[in-house]
């Protein structure tokens, strides 16, 4: 079974040195334990930019949630970082055409950039996966691979077996560790095989097509949510649409629209993940999209979050040229 952390991440007003030895001492704790780490992450606030900008690590850092005013007064030092993500939190805002004219200058300045950025509703504090992560309160929060987990399984209860060993053993291996905040226990895939949870899906049901009409998803997301036992942040189904390979496979096929995207989102999910954008898309769909969004979310109080993704050149009906090892590159489908 493979044990994947997909990031350790510290969340903390005052990102220093000793920040970075903390992680490092907990990347070498949980390995020595069989685990394998992809990334270690520090979350902070946008009065902490210049001291994220002046930390020499491998580490990815997040000022957490800005303002729209916040964002269009300082998109020259988002598009310019090397290392940064952000998001913008939607809930109870008014949107309107200058709320989606941010992602499109991001787009125009540096399309590479809208990887680390995202719009978020009614967001849940203290996730570790970015862009979505904000600061609450200072300590660390574990976010896994736990597709991982599901390698050589036949069924979700084998799978839900796996996932809670992983989850209590952490705890016990973190047991004195007084700023420990949890385990955010959301499924989240990458690539393609044992990491992709359409691989999973299409293993365990009858097809990837039927899935969405069957209660798979809402067995998943009931069970993360009340078996973790240090639940912190969001504790959902990620549904990344150019991250998983697989799932990317089936969008260029038609068969992960953005209608249902926000279907199982609606029920299990947690909104719209990499999806791939035009730069030649209309504006006024996405405030359409985001209007949406901000509705389902208020209305079953559901942190839902929408992350577009462009390459800078391709237009509508175009292969994207993403060049990003984590995306897949697609031909774009209007939204």
């Amino acid at each position: 079974m493979k044990k994947t952390i997909r990031s350790i991440c510290y969340f903390t007003k005052n990102p220093n040195k000793l920040t970075l030895s903390k992680l490092s001492d907990l990347t070498s704790l949980l390995k020595r334990n069989g685990y394998e780490i992809q990334t270690t992450r520090i979350c902070s606030t946008t009065d902490q930019l210049d001291l994220l900008k002046s930390l020499e690590s491998s580490s990815m850092h997040s000022i957490g949630t800005v303002t729209l005013e916040w964002m269009n007064q300082n998109l020259e030092k988002f598009v310019n970082s090397e290392n940064l993500a952000c998001n913008i939190e939607l809930g109870h805002e008014e949107i309107t055409l200058a709320t989606v004219k941010v992602l499109f200058d991001i787009i125009q300045k540096n399309p590479a950039k809208t990887f680390g950025f995202t719009y978020v509703f009614n967001n849940a504090n203290s996730s570790p996966y970015f862009p979505s992560a904000n600061y609450e309160k200072e300590g660390f929060a574990i976010g896994l691979q736990p597709t991982d987990l599901a390698e050589g399984c036949t069924n979700l209860q084998q799978w839900f077996q796996n996932m809670k060993n992983v989850w209590t053993e952490i705890c016990e291996i973190l047991k004195d560790e007084p700023d420990f905040l949890g385990i955010d226990s959301s499924i989240a895939p990458l690539y393609q095989g044992d990491s992709s949870l359409v691989n999973i899906v299409k293993r365990m049901c009858s097809s990837y097509d039927n899935s969405f009409t069957t209660d798979f998803y809402t067995q998943i997301t009931k069970f993360i949510k009340s078996q973790n036992p240090k639940p912190i942040g969001l504790c959902g189904i990620m549904m990344p649409c150019l991250e998983d390979f697989e799932l990317a496979e089936e969008y260029e096929k038609g068969n992960f629209s953005i209608e249902r995207n926000i279907y199982v989102s609606l029920h299990s999910g947690l909104g719209i993940d990499t999806y791939p954008i035009g730069i030649d898309e209309d504006p006024k769909r996405l405030v359409e999209i985001l209007k949406l969004i901000q509705v389902l979310s208020n209305k079953y109080k559901k942190p839902l979050s929408a992350r577009f993704v462009s390459d800078g050149k391709s237009k509508i009906g175009e292969k994207t040229e993403l060049k990003n090892s984590y995306l897949y590159d697609v031909s774009i489908r209007h939204l």
